[in-house]
C-alpha cells in the first residue's frame, strides 16, 4: 500500500498498465454494471444546476429516464449515483458518437463550453474506485474483464495506471499530491 496524505492507494495503481482503448471496448462502462456512475454531493447541486445546458447533448432516452427520475438517483447499495435508463441500463448521460463509441454527455457540453463541469470525477477516475472512511480514503483498482483491452494497450505501451489518470487524480487531490505519489512510487516524470 502506499499513503499519501489521507489517500491510502492500492499497489495496482502503481504496478498495473493501462490505457482506455474505446475502438475496442466502445466505452461499455457507460451501460455495463449494476448502477449509474458514484456522484458527490458538490458534483449534485452542479448537475443540477447546469442540467439545461447539459441536456441538448443527451439522447431523447437519456433526457425521457431524467425526466422521470431526476438527474440523479440512489442506487440499491443507498448510494447516490447518476439516472439510468430503465432498470440498471445505460447512464441516461451516455451518449453514441459517429464511431458507436459511447462517451458522456456532460463531457460533451463542457467541451463545447456550455458547462464548468467535466463529468462525475468517478468516471473520470475510472477503474480507480475510491472508498470513503472516516479518516482516509482508500483507492482501489477495480478490475473488470471489459477493460482487458485497457490492460494490454497499457502494458503494450508501457503506461501505469497512475500516469493514465494523473489529469483525474490532479483534479481530485491536487498537483502537489500528484507529485507526492509520484515520490512515494519512486519515480519522476
Amino acid at each position: 500500500m502506499i499513503l499519501v496524505e489521507n489517500a491510502v492507494i492500492s499497489d495496482d495503481i502503481k504496478e498495473q498498465f493501462f490505457v482506455c482503448d474505446l475502438e475496442k471496448c466502445k466505452g461499455a462502462c457507460c451501460v455495463e454494471g449494476d448502477a449509474g456512475a458514484p456522484l458527490q454531493d458538490d458534483e449534485i447541486k452542479i448537475l443540477e444546476k447546469d442540467y439545461p445546458s447539459i441536456a441538448p447533448f443527451l439522447t431523447d432516452e437519456g433526457r425521457n429516464a431524467i425526466a422521470e427520475k431526476g438527474t440523479w438517483v440512489i442506487d440499491q447499495e443507498n448510494e447516490k449515483g447518476t439516472t439510468t435508463i430503465g432498470e440498471n441500463g445505460a447512464c441516461a448521460f451516455a451518449i453514441t458518437d459517429e464511431k458507436g463509441i459511447l462517451k458522456c454527455g456532460i463531457e460533451e457540453a463542457y467541451n463545447q463550453g456550455e458547462t464548468t463541469f467535466k463529468k462525475p470525477i468517478s468516471c473520470h477516475l475510472y477503474p480507480i474506485r475510491i472508498t470513503k472512511y472516516d479518516e482516509y480514503e482508500a483507492l482501489n483498482y477495480d478490475r473488470w474483464e471489459i477493460c482487458d483491452p485497457a490492460c494490454s494497450l497499457g502494458s503494450s505501451l508501457g503506461v501505469p495506471l497512475y500516469r493514465f489518470l494523473k489529469g483525474a487524480l490532479v483534479r481530485k487531490y491536487g498537483e502537489k499530491w500528484y507529485e507526492a505519489l509520484l515520490d512515494e512510487i519512486g519515480v519522476k516524470e
